[in-house]
């Protein structure tokens, strides 16, 4: 069965958290990024590896990640 089609009200169903991170790098960019979520792995030295690790680690920055890339994609 289609996996939009288990879980069609789910935005992020499917997606991994690179994905919504890389997406994310390539709209607003590490400065913007630092901007609209103050975390410090997108404010110093970032790297997609370092924020991946971080976020893992971090639920609430997460689900801010996870937000922004859901008003950014679907507004």
């Amino acid at each position: 069965m289609d996996n939009k089609l288990e879980q069609p009200n789910n935005p992020l169903h499917g997606m991994t958290l690179e994905s919504i991170l890389e997406y994310l790098w390539g709209v607003y960019g590490w400065e913007e990024l630092g901007i609209e979520i103050n975390i410090r792995c997108f404010n110093h030295e970032p790297s997609i590896k370092s924020c991946l690790k971080f976020l893992r680690k971090t639920p609430w920055a997460r689900e801010k990640v996870e937000q922004l890339y859901i008003d950014t994609r679907y507004q």
